[in-house]
């Protein structure tokens, strides 16, 4: 398991990718075994379906013996939504209009959690801090912000939508929220992690077992690419802007990993379930 991927958040990156397409149940032990070629212990595995199933997300069945796991509608909700958000991240975006979207807002020190809850959540949308209590994005999001300035109680905070008129001598248009040599970095090095797996898989050299791991790191690498870049305007970035190459060599990667990943994921379900194979089915950029 790669460091830092939790259990849960690791089997709902499986589900989404080989089950999200149908209804159909999963024994408790194919995926106990599915999650072993990840690393993840036994009591692991069972512990991460039991709090998902706690969460809402699993639904549980008996038949015989035999413990079965399906997805719930909520869980499928969720999973197609954030798919649909990763899959689509750096096509075309919309002509920017111009248009910045800012919040201003002022958390006293023993609200410490509500202002960690409210930058967390801003992120999550795509702003961030041009000042310590500004934050902006190129995004017409203030109804969104001010769901979020509702639902974390925020007391003092100011929604702003505007173009920017003046900026600082050295700093201080918007833009300067992010660092843009740090985020085409980042494009840089996932471009470079997956060129050789790129390489391996026109070459035919990649195993059912090693494209179900890359498959599974390509998804979860490519799931942080909107926290660090969240689609910023072309008219706002520097020229040869690598988003679209990342983009590319995503797609090809993930896309041609899914049949050998497939392979692997029924081979583990087989041996639990050999009638329950053909449930399992490939989830691609263009499904």
């Amino acid at each position: 398991m790669r460091d830092g991927q939790h259990p849960q958040h690791l089997l709902l990156t499986l589900l989404g990718d080989y089950w999200i397409s149908g209804d159909s149940v999963v024994p408790s032990g194919a995926l106990v075994d599915l999650l072993a070629e990840f690393g993840v212990s036994t009591p692991g595995a069972r512990a991460a379906l039991s709090r998902l199933s706690r969460r809402g997300l699993l639904s549980s069945s008996k038949i015989g013996r035999r413990t079965y796991y399906r997805l719930t509608e909520q869980a499928r909700h969720i999973l197609t939504t954030g798919l649909d958000r990763i899959v689509s991240f750096g096509s075309d975006p919309e002509p920017w209009d111009g248009q910045w979207t800012y919040v201003a807002f002022s958390v006293p020190e023993h609200q410490r959690s509500i202002r960690h809850q409210l930058r967390a959540r801003l992120r999550w949308l795509g702003f961030a801090p041009l000042y310590d209590g500004l934050w902006v994005s190129p995004r017409p999001l203030s109804s969104e912000v001010q769901a979020i300035l509702d639902e974390v109680a925020v007391a003092s905070a100011t929604v702003l939508v505007g173009r920017e008129l003046g900026t600082g001598v050295e700093y201080g248009h918007p833009i300067d929220a992010w660092n843009l040599q740090a985020v085409r970095g980042e494009y840089q090095a996932f471009i470079a992690r997956m060129e050789p797996i790129q390489a391996r898989l026109l070459a035919g050299s990649v195993s059912p077992s090693e494209a179900l791991h890359a498959r599974t790191q390509v998804m979860d690498e490519w799931r942080s690419m909107p926290n660090i870049d969240p689609e910023l305007p072309g008219e706002l970035l520097p020229a040869e802007w690598p988003r679209a190459d990342a983009r590319a060599i995503f797609r090809a990667v993930y896309d041609g990993l899914g049949d050998p990943a497939t392979v692997r994921v029924r081979q583990i379900v087989g041996a639990h379930a050999p009638e329950l194979t053909d449930s399992v089915s490939v989830h691609t950029t263009s499904a």
